[in-house]
């Protein structure tokens, strides 16, 4: 069977649990919000199926199930008895900052949908002190917002070697128009147009005699060290502040030549640096 790694995320609603799921999921965990307690054994047992790619799951586990509080020791030990690797990580915050959250997004307590939210704040405390006592690890979050408490998390889980951006570079040809999802578009149009190249004209950016004569150039030298020094200033800041992909495109009159060139540059130094890097040539093999 293989070895999976378990996260149960927990704890109190209006804690922060939903954004802590959405941070796992950013960096390869497979996800699952309000996973029926008595379902966990089946739903771990198909995961652990060699042919899986899956290594590392999490998982909500909360109040909202009726059934959660009866049965979650029960289950828990014996998959941890199972050899089963399970964290369990249980989220806090004092009453009032969870007060403050349920009237900011004037949502009901699941505990008394008709009454006091802070009566559904106290008796839900008191329902999960055992489970509090349980985890492997209290977070609290009362002085955090959302990205504090994503980087808190990523923090945890990711290993050092691992980087949380994942960047996508994409060549692409004006005349086609500009990629939607794009965060930064840089315009190559300066640099020699290797079309105007009889021998040239029928390559693409793949091809070492295009990238020679694009990259030879006194401009192309410049712009190839100004990138990287600009990428080498914006990348840490980016996932400083928790962004998770960076989409990166690079385009040039039709696409074929100085873009794919750039592209293929760009993407060879994230990778270098240890970035998840893909690549793409949106209209390489257009007319």
């Amino acid at each position: 069977m293989k070895q999976l790694r378990v996260v149960i995320i927990t704890g109190l609603s209006g804690s922060g649990k939903s954004t802590a799921l959405r941070a796992l999921e950013d960096i390869g965990f497979f996800c699952v919000d309000n996973l029926p307690v008595v379902l966990l054994s089946k739903f771990l047992q198909i995961q652990s199926n060699p042919a899986k790619e899956i290594s590392q799951v999490a998982m909500v586990m909360d109040l909202r199930e009726q059934a959660f509080l009866e049965k979650y020791p029960r289950i828990f030990v014996r998959l941890k008895e199972k050899g089963f690797r399970i964290e369990i990580l249980f989220f806090d915050a004092a009453d009032e900052a969870i007060l403050r959250r349920f009237s900011e997004t004037r949502r009901t307590h699941p505990l008394v949908p008709l009454g006091s939210i802070m009566d559904g704040i106290r008796l839900e405390r008191e329902k999960l002190a055992p489970l509090r006592q349980m985890a492997d690890r209290v977070i609290d979050t009362t002085s955090c917002n959302v990205h504090q408490l994503k980087d808190v998390v990523q923090r945890h889980f990711r290993s050092s070697s691992t980087r949380s951006l994942v960047i996508h570079v994409t060549s692409f040809g004006y005349r086609y128009g500009l990629p939607a999802d794009a965060d930064m578009v840089l315009d190559v149009r300066f640099l020699p147009n290797p079309h105007f190249v009889e021998e040239l004209r029928s390559c693409d950016g793949h091809d070492s005699r295009v990238r020679d004569y694009v990259l030879e150039s006194e401009g192309g030298r410049t712009f190839v060290t100004k990138l990287f020094d600009l990428m080498a200033f914006l990348i840490p800041l980016y996932e400083k502040e928790g962004k998770s992909r960076f989409n990166i495109a690079l385009g040039c009159t039709g696409g074929h030549h100085r873009s794919v060139v750039m592209a293929n540059l760009l993407g060879a130094y994230f990778a270098e640096k240890g970035y998840p890097v893909h690549i793409a040539h949106r209209d390489i093999a257009k007319s």
